[in-house]
C-alpha cells in the first residue's frame, strides 16, 4: 500500500523514545494522510453530538469521542497498521479537544516559541535558536479554524473587521494571531509559551544568567522596596526575571498585577491580577493598561506590578512610583538602560500631560531606583547585561551608573558566546537604605569577577 505516513511514531508523544528528533527532523506527513485525517473529522461531526457529550465527565467525553473515531477508521477501506490506526486517532482527539497540528509542540517542555507563518511552514524555539517543524495545517481555513478556537475560549474575536488579537491558552502561554488582510500571506500565530513551574532566581544563577552576587543584590533591593525597571529586547527574558524577582516580596503584601494578557505567576498568596480588555464588536468597552494603573491605586496595593510599560501608562506608574508605592516592578523594551530612559521620555510625551523635558526627567529619576538589563546572546542564551542604578540629576541631564555589568569576550568553537560578569566596583547609593532595611550586604561582592567560558 501507499506509505500514508513518513514516520511510524506519533510525534508530541513524550513517552516515544526519540520522539523528538523524529519532531524536529524534515520528516512530515503525506497529502494522502492530511486528507484521510480530515475526512474522518469531517464524519465524526456528523455523527456524533457535541452538545449531548458536553454534559458529560471530561474523561468519559474523551473516552465516547475515542470509541466513535475508531470506528470510523475501521469503516474506512483504506488499510492502515494498528501504529497508523492510534496515531490518526489521537491526532483527531487533538482537533477536537485541542489545538489540532499543534498539540505535539505544547505537549514538549522545552519548545518555548510557536510560529506558525503559513499553513505549511511552522517554526519552534528551543533553547534560544529556531527550528522548522514538520507540523502542518491542510490549508488557511483549518489554520484560522484553530485560531478562533483560541481567541473563543477567554471572550475575543478575530475576524476581517479585528484582525489583530492577544489571547492565552489555559496554560499562561501568550498568543498573538493576525488573518487577513493585514496578513499578506495567510493567517499568522504566534504562541509564547512558559515553562510549568516558574524560574526562580537560584534556577538564573545555574543557568549562567546571572551571579550569586548579582541575585542577593536584586532580592535585597525587592525586599527594601526599590523601584525596578526591567529592560530587554523580544525573547530576552524579562517576565521570567519580573516572575523570579516577585517571589521575594514578602507574602504579608498585597500585589496588584496589571497586564495585557495575563502571565504573571506570582507565588504569593494575596495577589489581585487585573488585565486589559478590548473594544467589543461595536468598537467600545475597551479597558487600557493606564486605567487600570489609576484603578490599582483604589486598591490599597503594596506593590504594583505592571507587566509591560508601552504608552502613556508610564506617567501613572511613575506618578505611582512616586506618591508611596514603592517597590513596584515593571518591564520595558530596551536595548541599554539608558536607552530604556529614552523611552521612558516618549512614552511619558504620549500622556499628554504638558510636562518639558526637565519635568519629566525629574519624574523619572525620583521613581527609579534601578534598571536591570536582559539580554539574549547569538547562542540563544540570556543573560543580565546591566544592574544600574538611577543617581539623580544633573542639570537637565539623568546620572545613571553601572553596578554590575556582563561582558562578551568572544564566541567558541561550538558557538557558545563567552564573557564575565563584573563588578565595577563601585557601591550604590542605594546600600544605606538596604542596610537600614536590615539587609547586610559584604562590599566585597562590589569587587567580584566571573568568568563564562
Amino acid at each position: 500500500m501507499p506509505a500514508l505516513m513518513n514516520s511510524s511514531a506519533r510525534p508530541g508523544d513524550s513517552r516515544e523514545s526519540g520522539w523528538v528528533n523524529r519532531l524536529f527532523s524534515k520528516e512530515g506527513y503525506t497529502p494522502e494522510y492530511q486528507e484521510l485525517k480530515f475526512t474522518l473529522h469531517r464524519k465524526l461531526l456528523d455523527r456524533i453530538n457535541l452538545e449531548a457529550l458536553s454534559s458529560m465527565a471530561g474523561e468519559r467525553v474523551r473516552a465516547e469521542i475515542r470509541a466513535a473515531v475508531a470506528k470510523l477508521v475501521e469503516e474506512e477501506k483504506t488499510p492502515l497498521s494498528l501504529v497508523e490506526k492510534d496515531r490518526v486517532i489521537e491526532e483527531i482527539l487533538d482537533e477536537v479537544f485541542g489545538l489540532g497540528p499543534l498539540e505535539p509542540l505544547l505537549q514538549d517542555p522545552t519548545v518555548s516559541d510557536i510560529l506558525v507563518t503559513t499553513p505549511h511552514l511552522v517554526y519552534v524555539e528551543r533553547g534560544g535558536k529556531l527550528y522548522r517543524t514538520p507540523v502542518e495545517f491542510k490549508d488557511d481555513a483549518h489554520l484560522l479554524r484553530i485560531i478562533e478556537k483560541v481567541v473563543s475560549r477567554v471572550g475575543r474575536r478575530v475576524d476581517e473587521s479585528s484582525p489583530l488579537v492577544d489571547a492565552r491558552l489555559p496554560d499562561g502561554s501568550r498568543v498573538n494571531a493576525a488573518i487577513p488582510p493585514v496578513a499578506v500571506d495567510g493567517p499568522l500565530l504566534s504562541i509564547r509559551r512558559f515553562g510549568r513551574h516558574a524560574l526562580k532566581g537560584e534556577d538564573l544563577v545555574s543557568k549562567l544568567a546571572l551571579t550569586e552576587g548579582m541575585l542577593e543584590l536584586l532580592k535585597g533591593c525587592v525586599k527594601a522596596r526599590l523601584n525596578i525597571l526591567i529592560s530587554g529586547g523580544t525573547g530576552s527574558g524579562k517576565t521570567t526575571l519580573l516572575n523570579a524577582l516577585s517571589s521575594y516580596i514578602p507574602e504579608d503584601e498585597r500585589i496588584v498585577t496589571i497586564e495585557d494578557a495575563a502571565e504573571l505567576r506570582l507565588q504569593q498568596t494575596h495577589v489581585a491580577r487585573m488585565e486589559t480588555r478590548p473594544a467589543n464588536v461595536e468598537g467600545v468597552g475597551a479597558i487600557h493598561i493606564r486605567q487600570l494603573v489609576i484603578n490599582a491605586l483604589r486598591m490599597r496595593p503594596d506593590r504594583i506590578i505592571v507587566g509591560e510599560v508601552r504608552a502613556e501608562e508610564a506617567l501613572d506608574m511613575l506618578q505611582a512610583m512616586n506618591t508611596g508605592h514603592d517597590g513596584s516592578l515593571t518591564t520595558v523594551h530596551a536595548n541599554t538602560p539608558r536607552d530604556a530612559l529614552g523611552r521612558l521620555e516618549v512614552m511619558v510625551g504620549m500622556a499628554n500631560a504638558s510636562m518639558g523635558i526637565r519635568s519629566v526627567r525629574q519624574q523619572i529619576s525620583s521613581a527609579v531606583n534601578l534598571f536591570v538589563q536582559a539580554s539574549r546572546f547569538s547562542d540563544g542564551t540570556r543573560r543580565i547585561t546591566h544592574i544600574t542604578e538611577v543617581v539623580g540629576m544633573e542639570q537637565d541631564i539623568i546620572t545613571l551608573q553601572d553596578i554590575f555589568l556582563f561582558e562578551k569576550t568572544g564566541i567558541a568553537e561550538n558557538g557558545r558566546v563567552t564573557g564575565r560578569f563584573r563588578a565595577t566596583g563601585i557601591r550604590p547609593r542605594f546600600y544605606d537604605r538596604l542596610k537600614a532595611s536590615g539587609i547586610l550586604l559584604p562590599t566585597q561582592m562590589f569587587q567580584t569577577v566571573v568568568e563564562i567560558n
